[in-house]
């Protein structure tokens, strides 16, 4: 407290008005406190954390969805020219096992058949070769769809969760906003001008009590030629930290 001895001037003034301005900066950091909170819930961490697990899902889906549609056209291409070379399979036996044509041509004929069914049988196999590849990648397509559904799930209930915190958040901040414009309507417009370029720069504090000599903002005392100075003026400031006094 300052000196009850010296006499500062027109203390009897101003104290009402400061002690308004102090309870003006309670509400704000009880409202610095709720904004913070609101930045800072364990669901807003949860929610990232689910949010970066479906960017990567989703980028694992895309890449199996491509390699199966890939492999799906691989397929279709070889069952096709399966199904060609079998058709020209048939047609060169059914001639060769008609007759009617010379030595040579149906030596040549017989070569034909044999040179196809080789084809044939090599087709075949990459085609099972493809089919069987082709089942571990839709079973993983099935795999990574699932799991994203159930990420997507998570998402939307922690999105929930958020949305009703921040709307109980939101209503307490409303109420305390509403409770300091009553508490700075005594206060002068200069005052308020001077309260909240310190609350900028002072880190959400720019009043604070004076109490046995050490100022509530800084936490440092204030010599008796500093106290008597700071309480002389009209607006009392720490010689410290600069900050608006209220003895």
């Amino acid at each position: 407290m300052p000196h009850p001895d010296r006499n500062y001037p027109s203390a009897s003034m101003r104290i009402p008005t400061l002690a308004d301005l102090l309870d003006v900066q309670e509400l704000d950091s009880q409202i610095d406190r709720l904004l913070e909170r609101r930045q800072s819930l364990p669901e807003l961490e949860r929610f990232k954390n689910e949010h970066e697990s479906g960017q990567r899902l989703e980028e694992e889906l895309e890449e199996a969805r491509a390699e199966l549609k890939q492999i799906e056209l691989d397929l279709d291409k070889a069952e096709g020219e399966l199904e060609m070379l079998e058709a020209k399979l048939e047609e060169h036996e059914t001639r060769l096992f008609a007759g009617g044509m010379s030595a040579r041509e149906t030596e040549h004929m017989r070569l034909e058949v044999q040179s196809l069914r080789g084809q044939k049988d090599a087709r075949e196999e990459r085609v099972l070769a493809m089919l069987e590849e082709i089942d571990p990648v839709r079973q993983r397509v099935t795999d990574l769809e699932s799991e994203l559904a159930t990420v997507n799930e998570r998402k939307a209930e922690l999105e929930r969760a958020i949305k009703e915190e921040w709307r109980k958040i939101d209503a307490e901040i409303a109420r305390k906003e509403e409770r300091k414009t009553e508490a700075a309507s005594p206060v002068s417009e200069d005052l308020m001008d001077l309260y909240d370029k310190l609350r900028r720069i002072k880190e959400g504090v720019a009043i604070a009590s004076y109490d046995h000599g050490v100022c509530g903002g800084c936490h440092m005392a204030l010599s008796p030629a500093e106290e008597e100075e700071a309480f002389s003026d009209e607006i009392p400031r720490c010689a410290h930290c600069r900050r608006i006094l209220v003895a």
